[in-house]
């Protein structure tokens, strides 16, 4: 499988640090509101990463983070804390506000077939962790206390931007003119690991450490809570392209200075979905959900589509046009699978060949557009119904659009109708209304569903 690593800015071959295993960090949401289509866009490509490389046959555990205390409004460590920016716009408590927009976050999951993480760890769950940390980087000379809060000392880093080259709109880095407005900051680019109250006064939650009460800066979480599940070496780091610098840029220099080797290989960032306005965002025009994309009739599924449609690493610009034209594909498609014959043998040899179509596109940067055009391809091979059916199964494993699901459950809708059709035909042949019974047996007919009566009963079947 090749790879875009943004360590390197190219393609590369995907070389797991233990053979047939890949250990896979994900950067998880902070819950203090709900997640909009844009961050969800990131969650549903890191998905079909996770599912193919299983696919593809690896071992994989995957660790998400529940970022519930510590992520402040500002990357210059300057503002509220998000989570508590939520607690008072809803007048609950930090926690209150964190399971809620957890649980809601996770729901939105499960609607968009995204699976959950092998291990999810919110941050609250290790501070202890995250003080053995911040600890073993102060003994090691790279970080410092002062005006009362622990910071990471970058000048201690033969190269800090380590993502050197990636286009700087795209990183959101700018200039940052108000990185260096802590005054207690040796070098502007330096980040805070641990907050005491002389920050923040009012901070809900806040710990006993060794340097006073407070709180972990935002970017100590993911380095802990990856190396407390998956170990020393991390094979492939997921995130938003705007979390590049500076979370995952800070991430890798506390973790490499902890543990003193090369932490992970490979970065994977999924790139903006906007709008007409640009970059979506929860702060500005209609906050689009999940729950508000159902509300106007949409299927979920089909906004999983409709960023598939695309490659990760590109911008997708989103519109109600588009949307609905990947609704009418998504419709058409299904229904042309639910078309398919359950009978017949599986030919071996074509669903191989149809299904090496299928990984050379997704072997090549995951290239999930081609992989929905591998479906399209199956319904067009020279084969019979049962092969197409099975590869399509197979397809739909990586994809997760329901395909043959969907179809299932409009034919469980289709049975019980033509069901209660029948019951109402026999009804009316009891009342010798034979008018309303062969008015009931034409309509079916018209539908390609013929009627059969045997002396068990009224049997039916679907004709072309």
């Amino acid at each position: 499988m090749i790879l875009y690593n943004t360590l390197g800015q190219k393609k590369s071959e995907f070389i797991p640090h233990t053979e047939g295993k890949v250990n896979m960090y994900t950067c998880g949401p902070t819950v203090y509101h709900y997640a909009h289509i844009g961050n969800l866009r990131t969650y549903i490509m890191e998905d079909v990463l996770e599912k193919y490389l299983r696919y593809s046959g690896y071992d994989v555990t995957r660790v998400m983070n529940i970022t519930d205390v510590g992520h402040l409004t500002s990357d210059a460590d300057t503002g509220d804390d998000k989570m508590l920016e939520g607690a008072k716009r809803e007048h609950k408590s930090v926690m209150e506000i964190a399971k809620f927009y957890t649980d809601a976050f996770f729901e939105d999951c499960k609607k968009l077939n995204i699976k959950t993480p092998d291990v999810v760890e919110p941050a609250t769950n290790c501070i202890d962790d995250f003080i053995n940390m911040v600890s073993a980087l102060i003994d090691k000379g790279y970080a410092y206390f002062a005006g009362g809060n622990v910071y990471f000392d970058t000048s201690k880093l033969d190269n800090y931007y380590v993502f050197g080259n990636m286009n700087a709109d795209d990183l959101e880095v700018g200039v940052r003119e108000d990185v260096d407005s802590d005054e207690n900051k040796r070098n502007k680019t330096d980040f805070v690991l641990w907050f005491t109250k002389s920050k923040f006064e009012d901070q809900a939650l806040k710990w006993d450490s060794p340097w006073g009460v407070g709180y972990p800066g935002w970017h100590i979480e993911c380095s802990s809570i990856s190396i407390k599940h998956l170990g020393e070496y991390l094979d492939i780091h997921c995130g938003g392209v705007d979390n590049a610098f500076p979370h995952h840029t800070n991430e890798i220099a506390q973790s490499e200075a902890f543990l003193g080797h090369k932490w992970c290989n490979y970065w994977f960032h999924v790139l903006h979905l906007n709008d007409n306005t640009g970059k979506m965002s929860k702060s500005k025009g209609e906050f689009l959900t999940v729950s508000l994309l159902e509300s106007k009739g949409y299927n979920p599924l089909v906004y999983r589509m409709f960023c598939l449609q695309s490659h990760y690493r590109k911008p997708l610009t989103f519109s109600y046009e588009s949307l609905d034209n990947t609704a009418k594909a998504y419709d058409k498609l299904v229904k042309r699978i639910s078309s398919l014959k359950n009978d017949g043998e599986v030919d071996k040899a074509k669903s191989e060949e149809l299904d090496g179509k299928f990984r050379e596109a997704l072997d090549n940067d995951l290239n999930t557009s081609l992989g929905l055009t591998a479906v399209y391809d199956v319904l067009k091979a020279e084969t019979n119904d049962a092969t197409k059916r099975y590869v399509i199964e197979k397809f739909d494993e990586v994809l997760g659009l329901d395909l043959t699901k969907a179809e299932a459950e409009e034919a469980s809708d289709l049975d019980s109708e033509i069901e209660e059709l029948i019951a109402k035909r026999q009804q009316a042949r009891a009342d010798r209304n034979w008018a309303e019974a062969d008015k009931i047996r034409d309509d079916l007919l018209a539908r390609n569903i013929k009627l059969i009566d045997t002396p068990e009963g009224v049997k039916w079947k679907k004709i072309n």
